[in-house]
């Protein structure tokens, strides 16, 4: 097993990636290379750049991965409220978006916190 592995917020950074992907399917088919593919690449960034922190030898290199995983749950959060506008997402999966990125990027603060370089 690999370090990331125990990491309860790349637990969730994955769990999101499957929740972006599931509801991106019924996104119409002339957005599979709009939206729907830089809404999951974006989602597949969060646990990929905390796995790479993992690997860095300083804390201030790990930290910058979080940092940059947490750009990535902003960029979900926005284009998910693009995919609402356009009638992609009903209110109740945008919901659900939104509340699994409040909570991974609540919990990627709490672990850039932990580094102690807040």
């Amino acid at each position: 097993m690999f370090n990331f592995e125990k990491l309860g917020v790349w637990q969730k950074a994955i769990e999101f990636a499957d929740l972006v992907y599931d509801h991106t399917r019924i996104f119409p088919a002339d957005e599979r290379f709009g939206l729907t593919n830089q809404m999951r690449r974006a989602a597949v960034s969060i646990s990929a750049n905390i796995a790479e922190g993992t690997s860095r030898m300083s804390q201030t290199d790990f930290a910058r991965f979080i940092e940059i995983a947490t750009g990535s749950v902003f960029e979900v959060v926005s284009q998910a409220f693009i995919g609402r506008r356009q009638g992609f997402l009903n209110e109740e999966n945008f919901r659900g978006l939104h509340s699994a990125a409040d909570e991974i990027g609540r919990m990627l603060r709490g672990l850039r916190k932990s580094l102690g370089l807040v």
